[in-house]
């Protein structure tokens, strides 16, 4: 008794019990929205308790008329055994099928909810997390929970009903028979004690080694082509054994404390069961009990430890249940990005789209949460059919200013706006609403597996075919699609596969040329194209007549002097660069 409340001591001072409090309220939300599933399931789960309850009992009545031949009640009994028999097989039949089509619905309905919180999750944030950990929490966690949601109240539920029936219907025969068939449940409540003390433990363990097995595996697939290139394969299989080997390792641990606890509780169980057929045995020998009743008794037995057994494992499943809350509460809770300001962006683009929109950040000062200082008082402004380059070493910030103008970064410090007008006096602050405002190409291959056409429709659904030439054109792209024998419905493999690097940037290119926006980021998004290109996909977006704001970030300074605005980014700075500047960067380069 000393050491439960020492254990329980030990769990408030690190707070692991207040923790698995906070995320059992966090399943909660989610638990609430599908009372009716739950309340389906048990009644279900009941109704099989029931019949089977029934069943016993019939079961009981037949073979006391058999062993005392009266022959008279032995066809409706017969027939009322197969009858609830085949009413057993129904309900369960039943209960399976309602229990996974409720399962998946609500397995689905949390995961989209997951996925919807993830994606407006704060990005520096989210970016601290591995790719494959967030998979592994967004599909294994999320279907721990949907199936905890379904199954654990329910079962909660179940199992008690299950005992609490057979322990009456025992106790009503023969209360000395009920002794024989608890023996076993202190020793259960015993041993699941060690057990419960590494399970939280173990589970974090493995959740975190499952997302680094994922994430592993996933990096190396992608990297196929530099593992082969560096000759690494020998260094990655190798890495994926040691990997491999820790898992192993941890399950292995875990597996022999739980192989002890089965063996004694299968020695208990045995003794259980023999205690029982030998009392029955002596009852039925003394005359107290019919052979029916004896039999009964014997089947109820195993309800009761099954019953326990499954009471008892309960406490483990909830603790997993935390666990993964706790893995996805990590992520839900980071800061949300605002979208408040949808209605008012939507009003503003319908009133300014035809004559064009620019942008103006001022004073802008950010620190990445490493402690990274990238920009102090910085300024930069764009309009309407301009092109306006940011230069300046790899590292200084271009990048980052992209993302500043994107709202996936937010500045500690200054303004930013997007602006329309004559004056470009009218104005919205920027804000994750104000990105339907923009196209965008990030640096490196962005394109999906798919069609060409499906590639560019992503950002533009409804897009006739001639659209989407017209915007393969503009990229310098459509030369190289047209000679294709399926055209725009080429397929493109994973990360652009099929196509050259320089290709699959053009199309990049065209798919945010298509979109239409007023604002256009290109981030080093002419890098593969040779010199020549490159100038005439920069002449082609500034001689279009849509009224279209260009920024780009470049390292090459050839296709300078075509824009109409250089920014050298320069001690956390953004200098306006003069044609002198320029043209000495030009000679330079």
């Amino acid at each position: 008794m000393n050491s439960k409340i020492q254990l329980i001591k030990k769990h408030l001072k690190e707070g692991t019990l207040q923790k698995m409090w906070i995320q059992t309220k966090w399943i909660y939300q989610y638990a609430r929205r599908y009372w009716k599933a739950m309340v389906l399931y048990t009644v279900l789960g009941l109704a099989g308790t029931g019949v089977s309850l029934i069943s016993s009992m019939i079961s009981k009545d037949l073979i006391d008329i058999i062993t005392g031949h009266q022959t008279g009640k032995l066809l409706g009994t017969f027939a009322a055994m197969i009858g609830f028999s085949i009413a057993n097989i129904l309900v369960g039949q039943a209960s399976g099928y309602a229990s996974t089509f409720i399962n998946l619905k609500v397995d689905a309905e949390i995961k989209n909810d997951i996925f919807a919180k993830m994606l407006v999750t704060d990005w520096e944030s989210l970016t601290a997390y591995h790719t494959g950990d967030l998979v592994t929490r967004w599909s294994s966690d999320a279907s721990n929970i949907s199936n905890g949601i379904l199954n654990w109240i329910p079962n909660l539920i179940i199992y008690t009903a299950k005992f609490i029936s057979a322990l009456w219907v025992v106790v009503y025969y023969d209360p000395t028979f009920a002794i024989f068939a608890l023996l076993g449940i202190p020793f259960s409540a015993l041993m699941s004690r060690p057990l419960l003390r590494r399970m939280r433990n173990n589970n974090e363990r493995s959740a975190a080694m499952n997302a680094k097995l994922y994430g592993f595996n996933q990096e190396a697939f992608s990297n196929i082509q530099t593992i082969k290139a560096f000759d690494m394969i020998r260094f990655y299989i190798d890495r994926l054994k040691n990997l491999q080997t820790d898992y192993i390792n941890m399950r292995l641990d875990f597996q022999k404390m739980s192989m002890l606890t089965s063996i004694l509780m299968s020695i208990v169980s045995f003794i259980v069961s023999y205690s029982c057929y030998g009392w029955g045995i002596y009852r039925v020998w003394s005359g107290m009990i019919s052979y029916g009743t004896m039999t009964m008794f014997l089947s109820l037995s195993g309800t009761l430890t099954a019953s326990v057994n499954s009471l008892t494992g309960l406490i483990p499943t909830a603790i997993s249940l935390t666990i993964s809350a706790g893995r996805l509460m990590d992520i839900v809770e980071m800061p949300q990005e605002d979208y408040s300001g949808d209605k008012e962006v939507r009003a503003f683009e319908k009133e300014h789209r035809v004559e064009g929109m620019g942008l103006k950040m001022e004073n802008l000062e950010y620190t990445y949460h490493n402690g990274t200082n990238v920009f102090e008082h910085a300024t930069v402004e764009a309009y309407p059919h301009e092109i306006v380059a940011l230069v300046g070493p790899s590292g200084e910030g271009k990048t980052t200013m992209l993302r500043l103008i994107l709202s996936l970064l937010r500045p500690q410090d200054g303004r930013a706006w997007i602006c329309a007008g004559e004056d470009h006096n009218n104005t919205v602050e920027m804000s994750p609403s104000t990105r339907r405002l923009f196209s965008y190409v990030p640096q490196g291959n962005t394109m999906f597996s798919g069609t060409i056409a499906e590639n560019l429709r992503n950002v533009k659904p409804e897009a006739t075919d001639e659209e989407i030439i017209e915007a393969l054109k503009l990229a310098c792209a459509w030369e190289f699609i047209e000679k294709l024998p399926d055209g725009i419905n080429s397929i493109v493999k994973e990360r652009g596969g099929g196509f050259s690097e320089g290709q699959a940037q053009r199309l990049s290119i065209a798919r945010a040329l298509l979109r239409k926006s007023p604002i256009l980021l290109l981030d080093e998004a002419t890098s593969a194209l040779d010199v020549a290109t490159e100038r005439k996909v920069l002449k082609n977006i500034m001689m279009d007549t849509y009224p279209r704001t260009c920024i780009v970030t470049t390292h090459r300074p050839t296709v300078l002097n075509i824009c109409s605005r250089v920014y050298a980014i320069r001690e956390k700075r953004c200098k306006v660069l003069d044609q002198e500047e320029i043209d000495k960067m030009v000679r330079d380069f």
